[in-house]
């Protein structure tokens, strides 16, 4: 079989998942892996499109979807936190005129599923690389934004103001994004790959647990907040046992998130 594609995001739960994997002191019984990091939304986009067989996604990006198996390892799940609702000025009001400017960090991410649940169509909407999200409102260019990653640590330092979390309104655990495999594109593979890509990555994630200041460093190169601190805090909220081994309440939660309207 061919070098199989990893697509992941710059965030740190995914470099810290995967570093055992990317230093090459864990492999794959199987395909040879070559890595590639885009935003999340791109990500989801790729996959949608066909263009990404392997690859970690907003759990959103999914609805409608057939002919993929997630992974049992590799999942962000929040338990009473998720994306963050953000506002420029502590002056605004919770509730989001119809006329305010708001920035949500792509269509098919789980952040713009929970605002148009929650807050239905209000405001003008812009879809942007959730990067952009944090400056921008620090800047004056929007009113309000969905704040996701490490951002939820520091966005106080771009002198913002939290509105509510959005997963804080979710009940149940809320699943942001994990690994697929898009089983119907991979005609050529071998029987089991996704429980041995499975098995890989709960690997990886051990020994980046046994190593952290190597894992720190993978973290650094790929991450947009450069915060050791904001680093550290956003694995040890979203690098959790459903990431090593999801759980049947685990599944049970994301078949949830398909099925929401």
């Amino acid at each position: 079989m061919k070098p199989l594609v990893c697509a992941l995001s710059p965030c740190p739960n995914d470099t810290f998942a995967f570093h055992g994997l990317l230093c090459g002191e864990v492999r794959v019984e199987g395909p040879e892996l070559e890595f590639e990091f885009h935003d999340i939304e791109v990500l989801n986009q790729r996959f949608r499109a066909g263009i990404s067989a392997f690859s970690k996604v907003s759990f959103a990006a999914l609805r409608g979807l057939e002919g993929f198996e997630i992974l049992s390892a590799g999942a962000a799940l929040g338990s009473g936190v998720g994306p963050l609702l953000l506002a420029r000025s502590a002056a605004l009001p919770a509730r989001i005129p119809a006329d305010a400017r708001v920035l949500l960090p792509g269509e098919h991410t789980t952040a713009t599923l929970l605002y148009r649940r929650f807050h239905g169509q209000a405001g003008r909407v812009e879809q942007v690389v959730f990067s952009e999200i944090l400056p921008r409102l620090a800047r004056g260019e929007a009113d309000y934004g969905v704040c996701i990653h490490e951002g939820r640590f520091t966005y106080a330092q771009h002198g913002l103001s939290l509105v509510e979390d959005l997963g804080a309104r979710w009940q149940g655990p809320l699943p942001l994004g994990g690994l697929v495999l898009a089983t119907a594109r991979l005609l050529e593979a071998p029987a089991g790959l996704a429980q041995e890509l499975s098995r890989a990555v709960r690997r990886s994630i051990l020994y980046a647990r046994a190593h952290p200041e190597e894992a720190l460093e993978t973290m650094r190169r790929y991450a947009r907040e450069q915060s050791d601190a904001a680093l550290w805090k956003h694995v040890e909220l979203y690098v959790q046992d459903e990431t090593e081994c999801l759980s049947p309440e685990g599944r049970a939660a994301i078949a949830a998130l398909l099925a929401a309207g």
